[in-house]
């Protein structure tokens, strides 16, 4: 029996899930950031992307915030922001 992968569109939508999530990381502050426990390069990345004030280089850089979240388990990461939004 064959396994079905996921269709382009569906992981183009995964994909877009998890840089939007990579954007809301952007907005949080510092403190709270490190209290989520970001894996090294992406919270390098994230607090990169705070600095950036060019349009096209910030829409670059959250593409690749998005690239990195797709090796990590984008879940405790939903859960700490769910917790400190409450």
């Amino acid at each position: 029996m064959t396994e079905l992968k996921p269709s382009k569109s569906a992981r183009k939508r995964e994909f877009l899930a998890l840089q939007k999530l990579g954007e809301e990381l952007i907005a949080l502050n510092e403190s709270d950031l490190r209290q989520i426990g970001l894996d090294e390069d992406l919270l390098e990345a994230v607090l990169e992307a705070r600095q950036i004030k060019s349009h096209g280089a910030l829409r670059r850089q959250k593409q690749y915030i998005g690239k990195i979240m797709r090796h990590v388990d984008p879940e405790p990461i939903r859960a700490a922001m769910l917790r400190l939004c409450h």
